[in-house]
């Protein structure tokens, strides 16, 4: 069974002054891109970088979450933490999933410079931002999802069957 953590990060949905929409669209692209049997852990949090550590702490070395996908807090304001956080967790980031993801989304916005984006490894969980907009989700993970369930052969954790009706995955051909 794969496991994938989703985590939010904001302030106004942790706190109900919003309903979360942004992990609704995680859910909803995953389920279109993973052909396999899977289950997630979804929590909304604030965005606040002490809770966002635990949370991914929690999901990767408790529940063995083979997949975090968080959204929220990527951003240049004050409070957004996120990719501190995810670098504080992490044992090797894997810079160039935030470099593809925002290639991708300078084509539909100049402000995707702004994004700080990043992914990287703790055990055998991959730990990937996405940005806050449900679009820019499902533009991002098309770009990276391709590359998600080979790293994660890499580094030990479940088999990840890509839907191909969706998605193409890549993995190298054995010799």
């Amino acid at each position: 069974m794969v496991k994938v953590g989703i985590i939010v990060a904001s302030d106004r949905a942790s706190s109900g002054v919003y309903e979360d929409i942004s992990g609704k669209a995680i859910i909803e692209v995953l389920s279109d891109f993973i052909a396999n049997e899977w289950e997630y852990h979804y929590e909304v949090i604030p965005d606040d970088y002490e809770s966002i550590v635990a949370m991914m702490k929690k999901m990767s070395d408790e529940e063995g979450c083979d997949l975090i996908v968080t959204t929220g807090g990527t951003g240049p304001a004050p409070r957004d933490v996120t990719p501190e956080a995810t670098e504080e967790v992490c044992e090797k980031i894997l810079a160039g999933f935030g470099e593809q993801m925002r290639a991708v989304s300078l084509k539909y916005v100049p402000t995707a410079i702004l994004s700080r984006q990043t992914a990287g490894t703790r055990g055998k969980s991959l730990i990937v931002n996405l940005p806050g907009k449900p679009k820019s989700i499902r533009e991002c993970l098309e770009a990276v999802f391709p590359a998600i369930p080979y790293c994660i052969d890499l580094i030990g954790g479940a088999y990840i069957e890509g839907n191909e009706e969706h998605i193409q995955v890549f993995r190298p051909k054995a010799k």
